[in-house]
């Protein structure tokens, strides 16, 4: 019983951080770590609410790293970087 109610209390802990965590980064910092999302309404804020109360660690960390997303690498944007060198 001891393992369950510490379990359940764990994930009520991480659920609240991570709701905390969320009204801050859909206000401040979505727009911070992804250009495309400068200025997004706030129906895409509201909808991304709940993966980033799901996902904060992670978004934590790259928002106070400053990081970018990733670039996509696809065979067309490859060749599109060739012909502009």
């Amino acid at each position: 019983m001891f393992i369950a109610e510490l379990m359940v209390n764990a994930a009520i802990v991480y659920v609240a951080i991570g709701l905390g965590f969320a009204i801050a980064f859909v206000i401040t910092g979505v727009g911070r770590i992804d250009p495309a999302a400068k200025g997004a309404p706030l129906g895409f804020r509201l909808l991304i609410v709940p993966g980033v109360a799901a996902l904060w660690p992670i978004l934590l960390r790259r928002w106070a790293r400053g990081a970018q997303p990733p670039l996509e690498h696809t065979a067309h944007r490859d060749a599109a970087r060739r012909m502009k060198r």
